[in-house]
């Protein structure tokens, strides 16, 4: 399967020689506030991040009470929620009637706006807003859906989180029939914030997606709060993080204690920009820096001793040293220059040139 090597989000590009693209999460961090929703796309922006992203679900068409009320032993970060999952997340849901307002806000910020849809009716309600379309770790076995989405013809983000790789094909080969607009992203999910979550992220998962998908983008969808993970993601080769994005971790709620502050987000994205600075373009080159370097770090020949007219040259009469100058014949012109006759006299530690020889 083949797969677009550059995607285009509006005006922006995506792709292995791109600037990375980071997605702030915002995710229910509003608080059930218009103001503070708009209030964190702005700061988004101040961030530096390229895309406000939000997530539109109804509690009734993504959990089922009842299942969860029956589910024991749920040790994940679902424990430490106050009330009921159900409840938890009717709480938090977006009200779909501050779409438009959310987008207008985006626009106004100079931000892109994005949101992962969980349902049928919430994917066409959002189509119309967003440039691109995310769709969540927890969808990856929903074949349905990723049919759905893919022939919508909008770029997509699919998380891969607690998947394995023989899921993550079966979903790529579905979206890639209808759509060749994808990044994959890795992505460990869970939300407990623990350090220890970071022996999980199994980041050389993105080379592997490279591997199996030729051309394909990769990304990160990261639920830690460690710089170096996102730094290592990028070098291998990811081109798009996503971050869940808060004003202030302190805040109660299902998503703070693990997303990014403002002041924090800031420092990773100008973390990567230096690490793309070092990373470069792969072509291998004498630097700019380094042309003052390359002459009086190699070596260019020199008389070992005095060179008489006519006389025919043996390893016995160079010896390399540095400097290498500019007329100067370089270290690796010594067999050439073996057997050749001076055409004049050369004083013991003089430099070789070109044209001191016959041809």
């Amino acid at each position: 399967m083949n797969f677009n090597s550059t995607v285009k989000i509006k005006k922006t590009l995506i792709g292995i020689n791109k600037p990375t693209i980071f997605i702030a999460e915002i995710g229910s961090n509003f608080n059930g506030n218009l103001k503070k929703a708009k209030n964190l796309i702005y700061a988004a922006k101040e961030s530096g991040a390229d895309v406000a992203k939000f997530q539109h679900y109804s509690a009734d068409t993504l959990v089922s009470d009842l299942g969860f009320r029956k589910l024991k032993n749920n040790s994940s970060h679902q424990k430490n929620w106050s009330g009921s999952v159900f409840e938890t997340y009717k709480k938090a849901s977006l009200n779909p009637d501050w779409t438009a307002e959310l987008k207008k806000t985006c626009d106004e910020a100079k931000i892109m706006f994005m949101t992962s849809a969980y349902s049928f009716e919430l994917i066409d309600f959002v189509l119309p807003f967003v440039p691109a379309l995310k769709i969540g770790s927890g969808e990856i076995t929903w074949h349905e859906q990723l049919k759905y989405v893919s022939k919508k013809k909008k770029p997509i983000f699919l998380a891969t989180g607690a998947s394995n790789l023989s899921e993550v094909i079966e979903a790529v080969n579905i979206i890639s029939k209808h759509n060749k607009n994808l990044v994959l992203m890795q992505c460990n999910t869970n939300y407990t914030n623990s350090s220890e979550n970071l022996k999980f992220l199994n980041l050389s998962t993105i080379k592997v997606f490279q591997t199996i998908f030729p051309g394909i983008i990769t990304g990160l969808s990261d639920h830690t709060q460690n710089d170096d993970a996102v730094l290592a993601a990028v070098s291998l080769g990811a081109r798009v993080i996503e971050r869940h994005f808060t004003d202030s971790t302190k805040q109660s709620g299902p998503d703070h204690s693990f997303s990014t502050d403002i002041k924090s987000f800031k420092k990773l994205i100008l973390k990567v920009k230096e690490l793309e600075k070092m990373l470069g373009d792969g072509i291998k080159r004498v630097e700019h820096n380094e042309k003052e370097t390359i002459i009086v770090q190699r070596r260019s020949l020199y008389a070992k001793k005095e060179i008489i007219k006519g006389e025919k040259i043996t390893k016995n009469h160079i010896i390399p040293l540095r400097p290498c100058l500019k007329d100067s014949i370089p270290a690796n012109g010594i067999a050439k220059l073996i057997g050749k006759k001076s055409i004049k006299n050369i004083k013991c530690g003089d430099i070789l040139k070109k044209e001191y020889f016959n041809n």
